[in-house]
């Protein structure tokens, strides 16, 4: 059976060349009007839609938004004459698979298409995994369906069940931790014991690993992780001196507590983490060869937010929903406008994460509605709207209400939100000015 695709166009030349091109491979049909489109959406099952940007009147964003809300499981790409980025991230944000530009090329559509499909039949499996770790992860990094992510999701699971050891890379607040319980939960080792390499005192390794007899019995953590799964966190921290010892023990199976002669051995799977690239270290002689390659059986890179930035409303959604801070506000944030969750979108997060969990909560802190506004949001979230300095080439095929709305959004950051000073650099009345800040959420 052929995966049925739905054409929504109001130019009919256009939906019947389409068809034409792919009905060899694809179960076709197409409307050039929008409610008709819906309608059929509510009757039929579609596995893919093509969707244009303007049909008749209407925005081709607000109808991808009410495709999305009556068949979540059904994949939308965008068709557009006029591309730009603001409209690209905005088709992005609003569930679009992609977004192409018109002349389409054949053969670029039908590569798209396939991987737009391959999404829909992974995203079952996503969800799956998604629901899974939701119930052991408190912030919960792994949220999303973005391409980036699903290939994390699609190692995790291969390796969950796998009794090697396992190095996760990936910079600070891009998900680690979660990653490493991901691992463990559903495994038959029965607890997860975190060592944070970066947060131990030199002098104190060996107690804080092995033991100590002196003064008492001491268990350390090898010995805590018998049986479990031993998470070393920032790796790439622990000091050369003490990586040999690590070695020795972790290739024995076996230690001895400080203090004692008596052997303890230990089965443990080992999960380590680093921010820091260990292959580079090991080549400046900063960390040992055989260490690296006892515990990097696997090596699982978290990916930076800034390369999975599809995920990011359905995280603001997420930590706005679990954030104990906000939902015990007396106005509770029930969520985010689209300016703010755009603004969101193009920023590069040097934090990952961990970052927009905290932005989410400030933001939520200092706004005085239940939706979370553009003018909530740290300034530095300004810095990634373009100056006045931006060439020809950024600004062709953008509208002028998207113009318009730059400009605003780059004297509030210049200026720091002062009106007076706003209306003076955009060259009109403060009242004017007030206007367009309530129309762009800055008011």
């Amino acid at each position: 059976m052929l995966p049925r695709v739905l054409i929504v166009d109001d130019e009919s030349s256009i939906c019947i060349s389409l068809s034409l091109a792919l009905e060899s491979d694809y179960d076709m049909a197409w409307e050039t009007d929008h409610i008709k489109a819906l309608e059929r959406i509510q009757q039929e099952s579609f596995d893919l839609i093509l969707l244009d940007m303007v049909i008749g009147e209407y925005n081709g964003l607000d109808i991808l938004v009410k495709m999305r809300s009556i068949s979540p499981r059904t994949q939308v790409i965008m068709m557009t004459a006029y591309g730009s980025i603001r409209s690209s991230v905005s088709a992005m944000t609003r569930g679009a698979f992609t977004y192409l530009t018109k002349p389409l090329d054949i053969d670029e559509l039908k590569i798209y298409i396939e991987q737009a499909l391959e999404f829909r039949a992974l995203n079952d499996n996503v969800t799956y995994l998604n629901a899974q770790l939701k119930e052991h992860t408190p912030s919960n990094e792994l949220i999303g369906t973005s391409p980036a992510l699903r290939r994390l999701l699609q190692m995790v699971e291969k390796f969950r069940d796998v009794d090697v050891s396992v190095l996760i890379s990936g910079e600070s607040g891009s998900g680690k931790m979660t990653v490493a319980q991901a691992l463990h939960d559903e495994n038959k080792r029965k607890r997860f014991v975190m060592v944070n390499c970066a947060a131990l005192d030199e002098e104190i390794l060996e107690e804080e690993f092995f033991g100590c007899k002196n003064g008492g019995d001491m268990p350390g953590k090898l010995d805590y992780a018998n049986q479990g799964t031993l998470y070393l966190a920032n790796i790439c921290e622990l000091p050369a001196a003490f990586q040999a010892k690590l070695l020795r023990a972790l290739q024995e199976k076996a230690f001895t507590p400080v203090g004692s002669r008596e052997v303890h051995r230990f089965d443990t799977r080992v999960i380590a983490s680093t921010n820091k690239n260990l292959r580079a270290m090991v080549e400046q002689g900063s960390f040992r060869s055989d260490l690296f390659y006892r515990i990097n059986t696997a090596e699982i890179p978290v990916p930076p937010l800034r390369d999975r930035r599809e995920d990011i409303p359905l995280l603001c959604d997420y930590f706005i929903r679990h954030s104990k801070t906000l939902q015990d506000k007396t106005c509770r944030i029930t969520g985010i406008t689209v300016e703010a969750q755009e603004l969101l979108c193009t920023h590069n997060y040097p934090g990952n994460v961990r970052e927009l969990a905290n932005t989410i909560e400030y933001a939520g802190i200092v706004s005085n509605d239940e939706l979370i506004k553009a003018r909530d949001l740290p300034y530095r979230f300004m810095e990634s709207v373009p100056d006045q300095d931006m060439g020809e080439k950024f600004l062709l095929g953008k509208t002028l209400q998207e113009l318009e709305r730059m400009a605003i959004f780059a004297s509030y950051r210049h200026n720091s939100g002062k009106r007076k000073l706003m209306a003076a650099e955009l060259g009109i009345s403060e009242r004017g000015l007030w206007n367009k800040l309530k129309e762009y959420d800055l008011q």
